[in-house]
């Protein structure tokens, strides 16, 4: 199911505050691996995040969606269809 880096975003910043507000309590155990699967997907949010923001500074720069795609290793088109909606809102 396809979603926009928007939902990606939206759905991160929602990971982070259920993470932050969390108090654990004796019935939270959670087995090594299922932790350890949170904190990556935690990480890959927060890594979207921080490629999302660069984005949209090296627009404002004046940075061309060429050497942006260049940078992420996709096309022009590839690096505007994923991150254009956050630079250029509609």
């Amino acid at each position: 199911m396809p979603r926009s880096l928007q939902d990606i975003l939206d759905h991160a910043d929602e990971l982070a505050k259920k993470l932050e507000d969390y108090e654990p309590t004796p019935d939270d155990e959670v087995e090594v691996a299922a932790d350890l699967l949170r904190r990556a997907a935690l990480g890959r949010a927060r890594s979207e995040r921080q490629v999302a923001d660069a984005v949209v500074a090296a627009r404002r720069a004046g940075v061309s969606w060429k050497r942006i795609g260049a940078e992420l290793g996709v096309s022009a088109q590839g690096a505007q269809q994923r991150y254009g909606s956050v630079v250029e809102p509609a």
